[in-house]
C-alpha cells in the first residue's frame, strides 16, 4: 500500500494539515479536507452569498479532485457543513447551477453555528475511490 498527502497548487495550503491524501493498492482512496469558499491566501470569496460560496468550494474541489487523478464520478462521500441549512439547500437545487458527476453519492448535510473563519458559509469535505486500471483501459 503506497500513501501520498499532499497540498494542490492553488489552493490555500493550510498549516495544520494536507488538503490531499491518497492511498494506493489495488484501489487508491482519496480524501479531500473540508473546502471553504476561501482563495489561495485563504481569504473568504463570495462574503455572505451562498451561491458565490458553493461554487468557489466545488471549483477548489474540482482542482483537488484533479490533481489526485479522481473525477467527480469517483466520490463515494460528501460531507457538508452549512451555517444555513435552508439557504444552502435553496443553492444546492437550483437547476442552473453546474453539475458535479451524478450529484448523489452518500452525503451528509450538518448545520452548524460556525465555520473555521466567521464569514466562510460552507465546507465540504469528499472521499473518492479511484481503480487505476480501469482508469487506464477507458483512456486507451
Amino acid at each position: 500500500m503506497k500513501r501520498e498527502d499532499f497540498d494542490v497548487p492553488g489552493i490555500y495550503a493550510h498549516p495544520g494539515f494536507k488538503r490531499v491524501v491518497t492511498v494506493q493498492g489495488d484501489v487508491k482512496f482519496v480524501f479531500i479536507a473540508g473546502q471553504t469558499p476561501s482563495d489561495e491566501n485563504y481569504k473568504c470569496v463570495a462574503a455572505g452569498d451562498y451561491r458565490g460560496q458553493y461554487l468557489q468550494v466545488m471549483n477548489n474541489l474540482d482542482i483537488q479532485l484533479k490533481a489526485a487523478g479522481a473525477t467527480w464520478d469517483d466520490v463515494v462521500f460528501r460531507r457538508t457543513f452549512v451555517r444555513d441549512v435552508d439557504e444552502f439547500l435553496k443553492v444546492f437545487h437550483d437547476p442552473e447551477l453546474p453539475k458535479y458527476g451524478d450529484g448523489r453519492p452518500p452525503s451528509t448535510l450538518i448545520g452548524v453555528t460556525r465555520l473555521s473563519q466567521p464569514g466562510f458559509l460552507i465546507e465540504i469535505d469528499l472521499m473518492a475511490v479511484v481503480d487505476p486500471a480501469a482508469k487506464a483501459a477507458r483512456s486507451e
